[in-house]
Formats: C-alpha cells, sequence, structure tokens
C-alpha cells in the first residue's frame, strides 16, 4: 500500500525519469546506452516508492502502553527538562528514521489531543543535540484521564523538508492511529512521566504501531 503522501511525488518522479529515456530512445538512438538508463531509473523510482509504502500494522495495546510512534532506531534515552508544554523533567525516548524506514507516524498512546502545534525551524541533521528545539517540527499532547499527558514531536532532518500533521485539538485516537507522515530521514521525540517504564534500550529497533516501548503508572 502506498501513502497518499506520496501520490504527487511518485508522478513527478515519473515524468522526470521517463523524459530522459524517451529522448536517449527517440534522438540518441544507443540501445546499450538507453538499457542502461533504463535500469538505474528504475532502481531510482524504487527507492522513491518503497519511502512511501504504508503497510498495514495491528495495533495490541492495553492502557498506559506506550507504542513506537515510528519505525527507526532507538538513539537517546534520557532525562530532559520539556520547555513547551509540560516545563519540568520528563523520560525522552528519541527514534531516528532513516530514508529507508516506513514514515508514517502514529498517535504513541490512547487519549484526546490537547495541544497540537507546528514550528517552522532549521534542517539540523535529525541526530543532532538541538533538532529538537530548533528543526523544523510538530508539538503533540495526548491525555487520557487514567494515564495523564504525554507530547510527542515529529522532527525534520537535513533531508526531510515537509512534515504533515493530521491531527488537531479534541480529536480522541487509540495508540497506533496515524496521526501524521515526514518524507525523508527524520526523527520522532517522546517524552514521559519520570515514573514510566521504559522498555527499549539504545540501539534497539522498534516497529511502529505495534513494538511497547514503554508503560505509563496508571492514577488512582
Amino acid at each position: 500500500m502506498i501513502h497518499r503522501e506520496g501520490y504527487s511525488t511518485l508522478f513527478m518522479a515519473l515524468l522526470i525519469l521517463c523524459l530522459p529515456y524517451i529522448a536517449l530512445d527517440q534522438w540518441v538512438g544507443i540501445e546499450l546506452l538507453t538499457q542502461a538508463y533504463l535500469v538505474i531509473a528504475l532502481v531510482l523510482y524504487v527507492l522513491v516508492l518503497q519511502f512511501f509504502r504504508n503497510p498495514p500494522r495491528s495495533t495490541v495495546a492495553n492502557l498506559g502502553d506506550v507504542i513506537a510512534p515510528a519505525d527507526g532506531k532507538v538513539v537517546l534515552i534520557e532525562e530532559i527538562e520539556e520547555t513547551e508544554c509540560f516545563h519540568d523533567k520528563r523520560k525522552m525516548i528519541s527514534i531516528f528514521m532513516s530514508p529507508l524506514n516506513v514514515h508514517v507516524n502514529r498517535v504513541p498512546v490512547e487519549g484526546k489531543v490537547t495541544y497540537a502545534k507546528y514550528h517552522p525551524g532549521k534542517y539540523l541533521v535529525a541526530w543532532h543535540p538541538k533538532s529538537s528545539t530548533l528543526n523544523e517540527r510538530t508539538t503533540v499532547v495526548v491525555e487520557h484521564p487514567a494515564t495523564g499527558p504525554v507530547l510527542f514531536r515529529q522532527i525534520a532532518g537535513a533531508v526531510a523538508r515537509r512534515i504533515a500533521l493530521y491531527c488537531k485539538p479534541g480529536q480522541e485516537y487509540k495508540a497506533g492511529e496515524e496521526f501524521g507522515f515526514i518524507r525523508f530521514g527524520s526523527r520522532m521525540d517522546i517524552y514521559l512521566p519520570l515514573d514510566a517504564e521504559v522498555f527499549v534500550q539504545i540501539g534497539d529497533k522498534p516497529k511502529g504501531g505495534e513494538t511497547v516501548i514503554a508503560r505509563l503508572p496508571l492514577r488512582t
């Protein structure tokens, strides 16, 4: 299945790659050169095509489970001061998405969106320490009465130049439901309360919409 964010890009890529082939075939007439270009063009198109793939995911989550919001590699787990919404210390899990990963973004916890904001910014490499506050990004907070608020961010990288955010304040989500998409390499940060139990380690490769990466304590 191809994600809707890819329709226009795939159409333009097809046109751009087809034009040189037509020129080579009609006017240059060197068969070996035409065939070589065709192979290269097909490889390039498949690479673009795979980036926009949207494989089905089956989310199994209990209340309090934190589901991986994207495919990728865990590059950071630390306590950090969250300055936009909570203004206190939180456990942050950062997942880096390479261009080869699925880039569909999914809500990590069940609840209602209480905050959603887009921030324009720079395009530092996604693993840069300051990318979470300086890069183009979005901030979303989802809250459930039994678990409290959880903040997560889509962060553009040096290659990623478009963040798609679909959710708005007031919308309710189940864990694992799609809320956005980032083109090409990028990053997702999840901010959890300090008493959350984290199940992943740096270097782990969770699967978006399926892997339980942490658990929130339920409020009494």
